[in-house]
């Protein structure tokens, strides 16, 4: 039986660089992305989640950093952060633009 889960995830600071541009810096320290999606069983820590955008288009991972139940949500709220080094500006965008994913601040 899936359970509904709540995916807040880290994702690193990452460059983009424009050949006829300065390059530019986009500091993501302040900011986790946000969306609930149906496991088949609650993910422990350490291990790797898939994770889509764009209905399914852009695939990636993220690492399992803890699981915590929100009471006020009725579900548990999976923090990961991403699972490579470099987040690349496609995935990035991806991540943006897709409805089913939330950019929260954390101030």
């Amino acid at each position: 039986m899936p359970t509904e889960i709540e995916v807040n995830m880290r994702v690193p600071t990452l460059t983009v660089r424009a050949p006829n541009e300065p390059d530019r810096r986009i500091d993501n320290s302040a900011i986790r992305f946000i969306k609930r999606i149906d496991v088949p069983a609650l993910p422990k820590t350490g291990e790797l989640l898939s994770l889509t955008t764009d209905g399914g288009k852009t695939s990636f991972e993220c690492t399992v950093t803890r699981s915590d139940w929100n009471e006020e949500k009725g579900l548990f709220v999976v923090a990961c952060t991403y699972a490579k080094r470099s987040l690349p500006v496609e995935t990035y965008s991806a991540l943006v633009n897709d409805s089913e994913w939330t950019m929260k601040p954390l101030l």
